[in-house]
C-alpha cells in the first residue's frame, strides 16, 4: 500500500499538507500553565488556568480535526488556549495517531485511552469529576462522538457531563445527502475529499472512492435498515431550498462492501449506534455550518439525540463553512463567524 500511496503522489501530498497545517510555535501564555505529557502512552498537551479557583474546574478533552490525516497539537494551539482561558477550564488536547500510516481504530483508541487516563486522574489536575466534557471538530467531532458512546454505559468511571461536536463527520453510508449535493465544491472540504479521508482512515488507501461516492458500497438490506437514521427525509425542509436531487445509489458491488464493511461500526460512524446507546448519551452541543458537506451529519445526529431524549444545544452558522473554527486567529486572519462559533462553544461550557 505504501507503493500505491507513492505512485499517486499521495505520500508527498500528505507530508506537504501536514507541513502547511502544522501551526506556529507560540510563546508562553501569561494566563495558562501549559505542559506536554503522555496519557496511557498518548501524547497530550494540558492547558491549566494559572488563576486560583474557588473549587475544581471543568475538564475538557479536545480532539483536533483534519480528516484523521492532518492536524497536531500545534495546529490547534490557539483554539485550545482560547477555550481554556475564556471558559476557565482545564483542556487536554490529544495527539492521536494519524492515517494512512495508522488506520482505524488507532485514532479512536488513542482518544479513548487518553480520556480513560484523564478520568482516572482528575484530582491531579484539579478537575471536577461531575464536569468532564469531550470536544472535537470535524474528524475530532467524530472521535468525540465515538468516545462518548463507548463511555455512555460504563459505571465505574465519572460519567461525561457533555459532548461538543463541531461540524462532525458521523457516517460514510451516504455521500449524496442534501449538504453533500449543495456544497460539493465549497472549501475547505470538497465532497470527494470527505470520502477520500474516510477511506484513508478506514483502509489506508482510497481505492474505491468512486463506488463509495455513488453509494454502491452498501448492501440494499443495510441501506434499508439505516434509512430510519440516514435519510434526506430526516433533514428539515429549510435546508433543501438550495436545490436537491433525489438520489438513487448505483448497483451494489459486493467486493467493494467487503473492503469497507467496517463503515457500519458505530466507533467509525457514530450516527449508526443503536438507540439503546444513544439514549444514554450526555447533554450535547452540535455546531453546524450552512456551507459544509458535513452539515447534514450534524443535523441527523441532532435529531437522533433529541428523539432519544438527550438535551441538545444546536448552533448553526448561516455563513459558516467547514473548518472555520480551526482558522481562528490563523496566521493573523480570522473570520467573524468562526469567532462567533468558538464563543458559542465557550458559552455552552460556562453553562455546565
Amino acid at each position: 500500500q505504501g507503493r500505491i500511496l507513492e505512485k499517486t503522489g499521495l505520500c508527498s501530498q500528505i507530508t506537504f499538507g501536514r507541513y502547511v497545517r502544522q501551526g506556529r510555535k507560540l510563546g508562553l501564555d501569561p494566563k495558562l500553565f501549559i505542559q506536554d505529557l503522555q496519557f496511557n502512552e498518548v501524547p497530550v498537551r494540558v492547558y491549566q488556568p494559572k488563576a486560583t479557583s474557588d473549587g475544581p474546574r471543568r475538564g475538557i478533552l479536545f480532539f483536533h480535526g483534519g480528516g484523521w490525516v492532518f492536524g497536531s497539537l500545534d495546529t490547534y494551539e490557539k483554539v485550545c488556549r482560547y477555550i481554556s482561558r475564556e471558559s476557565d477550564s482545564v483542556v487536554v488536547s490529544v495527539q492521536y495517531r494519524l492515517a494512512p500510516e495508522h488506520k482505524y481504530p488507532a485514532a479512536y483508541e488513542d482518544c479513548l485511552n487518553a480520556t480513560l487516563h484523564f478520568l482516572q486522574h482528575l484530582e491531579h489536575y484539579g478537575v471536577d469529576p461531575a464536569r468532564v466534557i469531550v470536544c472535537g471538530d470535524s474528524a475530532g467531532g467524530n472521535l468525540a462522538a465515538a468516545v462518548s458512546q463507548t463511555l455512555a454505559g460504563s459505571s465505574d468511571l465519572p460519567r461525561l457531563r457533555a459532548q461538543i461536536l463541531i461540524y462532525p463527520g458521523l457516517q460514510a453510508l451516504d455521500f449524496n445527502l442534501p449538504s453533500y449535493q449543495q456544497n460539493r465544491g465549497v472549501p475547505l472540504l470538497f465532497r470527494e475529499r470527505a470520502a477520500f479521508f474516510a477511506l484513508l482512515y478506514l483502509n489506508g488507501d482510497a481505492l474505491h472512492m468512486q463506488e463509495v461516492l455513488e453509494g454502491s458500497h452498501i448492501p440494499p438490506d443495510l441501506r434499508l435498515k439505516y434509512r430510519k437514521w440516514v435519510s434526506p427525509d430526516n433533514i428539515p425542509e429549510e435546508f433543501k431550498v438550495r436545490g436537491v436531487k433525489p438520489f438513487r445509489p448505483t448497483d451494489f458491488i459486493a467486493e467493494v462492501y467487503e473492503t469497507v464493511k467496517r463503515f457500519c461500526e458505530p466507533n467509525l460512524c457514530p450516527l449508526l449506534a443503536e438507540d439503546s446507546v444513544v439514549h444514554q448519551l450526555p447533554e450535547s452541543f452540535i455546531l453546524t455550518c450552512e456551507y459544509d458537506v458535513l452539515r447534514d451529519d450534524g443535523l441527523l445526529y441532532k435529531k437522533r439525540l433529541e428523539d432519544n431524549g438527550v438535551r441538545v444545544t444546536w448552533y448553526h452558522l448561516e455563513d459558516g463553512f467547514h473548518g472555520i473554527i480551526s482558522l481562528y486567529d490563523y496566521c493573523g486572519f480570522s473570520f467573524p463567524s468562526g469567532k462567533r462559533g468558538l464563543d458559542s462553544v465557550v458559552k455552552f461550557l460556562k453553562s455546565l
